[in-house]
């Protein structure tokens, strides 16, 4: 099957294209051309057609899905990013998706439309006994969630075969750079991840199962991924040589996460194969040669770390 894969480069996509690639599709991939996305791309050779553009772009888009079977709509900003630019949010996530969904209903033989969307869009939840189902209220509580929620919409009223994946939290598989985001979550707070892999499984699967499409589905880790925001960052920063940091430096806010029920997603597509300790374990590995250096570098770490908190420099005075 020919497959048009935007935001290709991005976490899922990177995951995505070698489990396409595995089942047999031709993959084209639609990204940005920056030195991140570069990076990934020259790591998969010319095993993909690389269309370098911008989903803000309807000419490019329109050009991108020329004689595919199916797009799988993965590209969007997301947090932070998309609290520090509403309007640029509002155009990718948006307006980026009705130029996908324009260009599917132009074509003579119209592709079947994958989006990938967000449990945040149930908004703040933690007072509700858990899991949260689908069927659920939605809510935008920032740019981002305002953003899937509308483009959620333009998919379901497209006229196309469409479908529509609501993904829980997907941790990078590798070491990233702290943002003050990771301070304003309550530590109380519920919140389900899966590994990439399964999430790019669960993407892959969907192509030969119809009984996913005409419908949103949760796209989660399962009970083995579901833990508190302290529980998932203690693990997270245990798997990088790191202690938890202390709880002066978070919010007791709620935020929009929680447990969902993906019964109905695995038992259609059968991609939840990793538990947490799966995920931190990857994590763990990308550290290779660095591990030697992690118990130097660990309290200049923790220090910068403590300073992204403004919760922890209040109080500090």
């Amino acid at each position: 099957m020919k497959i048009l894969l935007t935001g290709p480069f991005g976490n899922i996509g990177s995951h995505a294209i070698p489990e396409l690639l595995r089942e047999g599709h031709q993959v084209r991939a639609f990204d940005l051309d920056n030195p991140a996305t570069r990076k990934v791309a020259k790591d998969l050779g010319k095993k993909v057609e690389t269309v370098w553009s911008d989903v803000r772009d309807a000419r490019a888009v329109a050009r991108a899905v020329e004689g595919m079977e199916a797009v799988l709509h993965l590209a969007a900003i997301i947090p932070p990013g998309s609290d520090e630019d509403p309007a640029s949010t509002r155009a990718v996530n948006v307006e980026g998706t009705r130029n996908v969904v324009k260009a599917c209903q132009e074509r003579s033989r119209k592709p079947r439309l994958l989006l990938a969307s967000t449990f945040d869009v149930h908004g703040h939840t933690q007072s509700k006994p858990p899991p949260r189902r689908v069927e659920d209220p939605v809510v935008g509580t920032d740019p981002y969630t305002e953003s899937k929620i509308a483009a959620e919409a333009l998919v379901r009223e497209s006229g196309l075969e469409w479908c529509i994946f609501r993904f829980v939290d997907v941790p990078i598989i590798g070491l990233r750079d702290p943002h003050p985001i990771m301070f304003e979550i309550g530590l109380q707070n519920r919140i389900e991840s899966i590994h990439a892999d399964d999430a790019a499984t669960a993407l892959a699967r969907a192509l030969r199962t119809p009984e996913v499409w005409g419908r949103t589905l949760f796209v989660g880790g399962g009970p083995s991924c579901q833990l508190t925001y302290r529980e998932f960052l203690t693990r997270m920063l245990g798997a990088m040589g790191m202690e938890m940091l202390p709880d002066e430096a978070f919010s007791d806010a709620e935020y929009a996460t929680d447990w969902v029920d993906s019964t109905e997603s695995q038992r259609l597509l059968r991609y939840q194969r990793r538990s947490f300790d799966d995920i931190t374990g990857d994590v763990a590995k990308c550290l290779g040669w660095k591990k030697a250096f992690v118990p130097m570098a660990t309290p200049i770490v923790r220090r910068k770390m403590l300073e992204m908190s403004p919760y922890w420099k209040q109080r500090q005075k």
